[in-house]
């Protein structure tokens, strides 16, 4: 398996090899006012397919972009080109944001062999290197995936987790996991799950880049995180809980799951218990 982590330079070196496959996961909050979709068409890595977070999710629930079944992402990773025996990296258009949840996606659906692209498509464009416009066009690929279940959490999971007092992180930021500030969905709470601990998913990251290993260890330290435990990660709507996954993977920590639903899930459950204030 490659590393977690790839250089601008590495990728560039084997975009002719067909057992390599880009991955643009750009995703942006509303607030954000940038249209993933649209920056790709005006210029992405040569190959790379978009990977639309909000479409290759499960369209029978109210909740954003949760994970599909089996059989739906087979087909829609198929349609994008990619078997899950490729060498996939991954890459969105702030460095280090959205990229950790497909790559974790992907992951969770049986692909063997993922990194993320160091810096991103920031990165790639400070290192000169090409770009193209326009639509994709994959050859069809075969992608057999089979969820690994056990690696993603629910509501039930996630609560008798808490009650039996396990470790929860929180990559919002702190007014929001306190409850000082509204969620940006509409009719959702504030605050944050009773027991959770806070770490905000962007201090792991400078420039884009994931911050040295020691300074994850450090940082989640900080947090009240025991790292010899077990984790669940959780955040908004489950993108950057990837971020808090894939810095603890950095770290060689392999016992961390995440909640799909995070709060959009927990936060519209009427009689769920939320606390405001610090962890």
């Amino acid at each position: 398996m490659s590393d977690l982590l790839v250089s601008p330079e590495w990728l560039n070196e084997r975009l002719r090899d067909p057992k390599v496959k880009v991955v643009d996961a750009s995703w942006y909050l509303p607030a954000q006012k940038r249209d993933a979709k649209a920056e790709f068409l005006a210029g992405h890595i040569p190959g790379a397919v978009f990977f639309d977070i909000d479409a290759i999710a499960d369209h029978a629930t109210d909740l954003p972009h949760m994970l599909p079944d089996a059989a739906g992402f087979s087909k829609a990773a198929g349609a994008l080109g990619l078997a899950d025996t490729d060498t996939i990296v991954v890459y969105d258009g702030m460095g280090l944001f959205s990229a950790p949840r497909v790559w974790w996606t992907l992951k969770v659906f049986g692909a063997r062999d993922v990194s993320i692209l160091d810096g991103g498509l920031p990165a790639w464009d400070r290192a000169g290197y090409p770009k193209v416009g326009g639509e994709a066009t994959p050859r069809p690929a075969r992608f057999n995936a089979t969820l690994a279940a056990a690696k993603v959490r629910d509501f039930e999971s996630v609560g008798a987790a808490l009650q039996r007092g396990e470790t929860v992180v929180d990559a919002r930021s702190a007014p929001r996991f306190r409850g000082e500030l509204p969620e940006p969905r509409p009719g959702l709470p504030s605050g944050h799950m009773p027991g959770a601990l806070n770490l905000h998913y962007d201090t792991l990251s400078e420039g884009g880049r994931l911050v040295a290993p020691e300074k994850i260890r450090a940082l989640f330290e900080a947090a009240k995180v025991d790292l010899a435990s077990p984790v669940i990660t959780t955040c908004g709507s489950g993108i950057t809980a990837a971020v808090l996954l894939f810095a603890l993977a950095r770290i060689g920590k392999e016992d961390v799951t995440l909640y799909d639903g995070s709060w959009a899930d927990w936060g519209s459950r009427p009689g769920a218990p939320i606390a405001k204030g610090p962890a």
